[in-house]
């Protein structure tokens, strides 16, 4: 049986790479679906030999887009989550990583016109029901890569995405503190789960004897450590309104510790096994939105600004990542955060097709 050819980009996004679809060139079926993308990614496998995974999750993901029937949004954007090892694909969360490359994905694709300058790209994220606008530079009516904006977690340099988010407080659980409570406890430790655009469960590193400034290396052969991790996760799930999470990819467990390099907090963050090599975007919006709530587990670690746009520069394991989140003074505790923005960039890698066994799938 002859293989199916898909048309597929891969696409760099801010310190994640994934395959970018549009909807129309995959099965309409969700099981289908999920059995050609795990194929696509070589899944499951822990290299991913058969497919273009690169046996880390950040390098497991799929975007696929599509144009939108939204008044306010150009393209509908949905995420998913391949896993490395098991043959599961999640699509509960978003990537705020991948979701840099979307705008880009759209002018290549031309599902919007590009216009010289900055292009606007409003995005629907139909994973959790919420809006973003990327601004996309444009030269000579095509998309501007190079540029001189450097990310941590990413060599060289390239151009400015500006991405902004409308209210994404509660995206996957229903509200910014899903428990009701700045601060809970699981197993005797205190943590804090928020959810402003990514579910995370916040853990002082010294509460679970830890540092907080180990290496991503230390943290992923720490088994007693994991095996700490996982069941505080499984019970923080259920609370956090997200139901049984043993097969799914958040919430996500980040530990943090004072800061070292001037940011405003030091972070570890498992996805949800793995130690991120960095921090993901909306991750990285949850944790930054914990240092300015009062009662979290970051008082006495953070150090914040102040003001109505304070610029929270979380450190990780190869850098920092800062998140400029917007405050109603007006206004306390979690009804304080407003909005937010950040910085990405992106990169087209290659465009053609990528093949999956007739087998899986024998196409349209």
């Amino acid at each position: 049986m002859p293989q199916t050819r898909i048309p597929c980009l891969l696409m760099r996004g801010g310190t994640s790479k994934g395959a970018f679809f549009l909807a129309d060139h995959l099965p309409q079926d969700p099981a289908l679906r999920d059995r050609v993308l795990l194929a696509v990614m070589g899944s499951p496998d822990p290299r991913q030999i058969d497919g273009l995974g690169g046996a880390d999750p950040l390098t497991s993901k799929v975007a696929i887009i599509r144009p939108s029937a939204r008044a306010d949004a150009d393209v509908d954007y949905l995420f998913a989550q391949v896993n490395v090892d098991k043959a599961v694909v999640d699509y509960g969360q978003n990537c705020g990583n991948i979701l840099a490359a979307v705008g880009p994905f759209a002018l290549e694709r031309q599902l919007i016109a590009a216009t010289n300058g900055i292009t606007p790209v409003r995005i629907f994220m139909e994973n959790t029901g919420q809006t973003a606008t990327a601004y996309v530079p444009v030269e000579d009516g095509q998309v501007c890569y190079q540029g001189d904006l450097r990310i941590d977690g990413v060599p060289g340099t390239a151009a400015k995405i500006s991405v902004e988010f409308a209210d994404i407080a509660g995206s996957s659980c229903g509200a910014l503190l899903p428990t009701g409570n700045a601060r809970d406890i699981f197993d005797g430790t205190e943590v804090t789960c928020i959810d402003n655009g990514m579910p995370v469960v916040l853990l002082r590193a010294a509460d679970l004897g830890r540092s907080g400034y180990e290496s991503r290396e230390q943290l992923d052969a720490d088994s007693e450590l994991k095996a700490r991790l996982e069941s505080i996760r499984l019970q923080a799930g259920l609370k956090m309104n997200l139901g049984d999470v043993s097969q799914r990819t958040v919430p996500k467990m980040t530990l943090i510790a004072e800061p070292r390099n001037g940011g405003a907090i030091s972070s570890r963050t498992f996805i949800p096994h793995r130690c991120h090599a960095s921090i993901g975007v909306l991750g990285a919006v949850s944790v930054a939105s914990a240092c300015l709530m009062p009662g979290s587990v970051t008082e006495g670690l953070a150090n914040t600004p102040s003001g109505p746009t304070p610029l929270i520069s979380v450190e990780h394991p190869t850098g920092e990542f800062s998140v400029e989140l917007k405050l109603d003074m007006g206004k306390s505790g979690a009804e304080r955060l407003a909005g937010c923005g950040l910085l990405r960039t992106a990169r087209l890698i290659f465009e053609g097709v990528v093949m999956v066994s007739g087998e899986v799938w024998g196409g349209k």
